[in-house]
């Protein structure tokens, strides 16, 4: 899975938000606010990558229990697949 074309990471005031852009702001009209492991797993989504690599990823990165990682992974892909911003 990865990032759909048309979705970019930015910043308002202080915050990393994902925004549309050109064709993909007709079909979804907000923006989806990312903390510091959104964003980490959102520059890992940039590329083609799996489930079980970004929870592989999170468990590098963070040093958190591999349970923990998985529910995070899943409950952050249900958020970008819900408005369409990612592609499995």
């Amino acid at each position: 899975m990865k990032v759909k074309e048309g979705f970019v990471l930015g910043e308002v005031s202080g915050q990393n938000v994902v925004i549309p852009v050109g064709a993909a702001s007709k079909s979804f009209n907000g923006m989806v606010k990312l903390n510091a492991s959104g964003k980490f797993l959102w520059d890992k989504l940039q590329n083609e990558v799996s489930e079980q690599e970004l929870v592989d990823a999170l468990v590098e990165k963070y040093e958190i229990d591999a349970v923990v990682a998985a529910a995070d992974v899943k409950s952050f892909l249900e958020t970008l697949k819900k408005p369409g911003i990612i592609e499995a």
